[in-house]
This record gives C-alpha cells, sequence and structure tokens, in this order.
C-alpha cells in the first residue's frame, strides 16, 4: 500500500512539474507579444514567429482608423482556421508585390471582431475608405482571385 501511495504521489508531481514547464514556456513565448495580451490561444503562439503574420492590428487601432474616416485594408483570419493557414503564405506575397499595407485582424484572439465587422466565417478581407465598408472578400481563393480583387478595390 506504501507503495502505491508513493508512486501515486509521484506520477502527480510529474504532471505538475509538466504543467509549470508548459506554463513558463508559454509566458516566454507570448513575451512581447503583438496582440498586447498576456494570455493567447496556442494556435496563434505558434504563427508568431511566422513572417506572413506580422502585420497584426489591434482592435482598438482599426476602430481609431474608421473613426477616424481613415482607410484600411483589414484580412480578418483566425489562428485555428486552415483555410486561412493556407491561403496567408499566397495572399500576403501579394498584397506586398502591390505595394498594400494588408493589416491583419486575428478574430480568434478579439472575438468582438466577428460581430463588429459582420464576420461569417475566416478568411475575409474587407477594404474601408473613409471609415466606411466598399468591399468585401469571403474565403480562400485563387492567386488571381485575390489579385484581382485588390487590384479592382484598393487600388483605384
Amino acid at each position: 500500500m506504501k507503495k502505491l501511495a508513493i508512486f501515486g504521489s509521484i506520477i502527480v508531481l510529474l504532471f505538475v512539474a509538466i504543467a509549470v514547464v508548459t506554463n513558463l514556456s508559454q509566458k516566454q513565448q507570448i513575451e512581447g507579444n503583438p496582440f498586447g495580451k498576456e494570455t493567447l490561444d496556442p494556435t496563434t503562439i505558434e504563427l508568431l514567429d511566422d513572417p506572413n503574420y506580422q502585420n497584426v492590428i489591434l482592435p482598438d487601432e482599426l476602430e481609431d482608423i474608421l473613426a477616424g474616416e481613415g482607410e484600411a485594408t483589414v484580412y480578418f483570419y483566425a489562428s485555428d482556421c486552415p483555410y486561412c493557414k493556407e491561403a496567408t503564405p499566397r495572399l500576403v506575397p501579394i498584397a506586398e508585390d502591390l505595394g498594400i499595407d494588408l493589416v491583419q485582424y486575428n478574430v480568434k484572439e478579439f472575438q468582438q471582431g466577428w460581430n463588429d465587422y459582420n464576420i461569417e466565417s475566416t478568411p475575409t478581407i474587407i477594404h474601408f475608405e473613409n471609415g466606411e465598408e466598399v468591399a468585401r472578400l469571403v474565403g480562400s481563393h485563387s492567386d488571381e482571385g485575390f489579385t484581382l480583387f485588390l487590384e479592382e478595390n484598393v487600388l483605384d
């Protein structure tokens, strides 16, 4: 019986140690993250070093731009969305080649974006002018589809 109690205690201590190490590792990974949050979804943590996910816009920043009747082209994505993970490595270089500042809004981290901008699915690109939505593209598209949308609606 004593052996069973000792063995059980060792197992519990191992699980506690694993939890502590995992928590510390995640805190180190998200330190100084562009989302300004103390905790992030694990799928967002995976993307922190991905060069295709570096042009982050925060909800307050976007609200300020739109309230000031500014212009923005926003890529709404979810860090756990398989369609976004397929589309982003194609879309970001296209926008860069066209000279478009495509800012990225992660609706996984900022859930209010779903309602605030009537996002039904990701990926979604919305172009705003004078603080108002003027064009929207929903879903993953071919490279040609992304290029055509950006050329026709952003580069007018």
